[in-house]
């Protein structure tokens, strides 16, 4: 992204789109992607579906974004949308019982569909601390993917993309001290399940 898309508002780069500049939907990609991808990341646990899911957000968006009209902030509109896309693939995935299905084309990796060089240990671990810290980033995987939606998603939005409470109340569409309660009741609930 070059410096001047950086310093353009959403709002500038939208606008250019509609008049034509593909290179502005391109650098919202370049600013969002991330985003959509942790989102998708935190509800899913798995990379190769949240990689899916955050590329079915943008292409989401750049059928609807001229016709976008601005009554929330863009980066509202992508997160509703990847949070929606994420639970459905989620429903999808547990209905069709995907975790019990391999395909011959996948990477190797573990449980969670990680790249084997993720589980290999990086040469300033030693082997028992990647191994044990692997073993724990799994575990912390499998008891997130564990909590009930309405504890997991206000989580996940919080602690993976540092999101404000009032913006993921408006995101979710709760009260403030519901989403604070959940959130709560979500990290002791983990704590209760990892013994930390």
């Amino acid at each position: 992204m070059s410096n001047l898309t950086l310093n353009m508002s959403d709002g500038e780069l939208i606008r250019r789109f509609k008049e034509g500049e593909p290179w502005a939907f391109e650098a919202l990609v370049d600013k969002y992607a991330g985003k959509a991808f942790q989102i998708a990341y935190g509800v899913l646990g798995n990379r190769q579906d949240a990689e899916e899911v955050s590329q079915d957000v943008f292409i989401r968006i750049h059928k609807a974004l001229p016709n976008f009209r601005g009554d929330s902030e863009f980066s509202t509109w992508m997160y509703r949308i990847a949070v929606n896309l994420a639970r459905n693939k989620y429903r999808w995935n547990r209905s069709r019982g995907s975790e019990k299905n391999l395909s011959m084309d996948a990477t190797l990796g573990d449980q969670d569909g990680s790249e084997m060089s993720r589980i290999l240990a990086s040469p300033e671990k030693a082997p028992d601390d990647a191994a044990a810290n692997n073993e724990f980033e799994a575990e912390v995987m499998t008891q997130l993917q564990a909590l009930p939606d309405l504890y997991r998603e206000p989580l996940v939005l919080r602690n993976l993309d540092d999101m404000s409470y009032d913006r993921i109340a408006t995101l979710l569409g709760c009260r403030l001290g519901t989403i604070k309660s959940r959130i709560a009741r979500a990290r002791e609930e983990m704590r209760k399940r990892l013994r930390v």
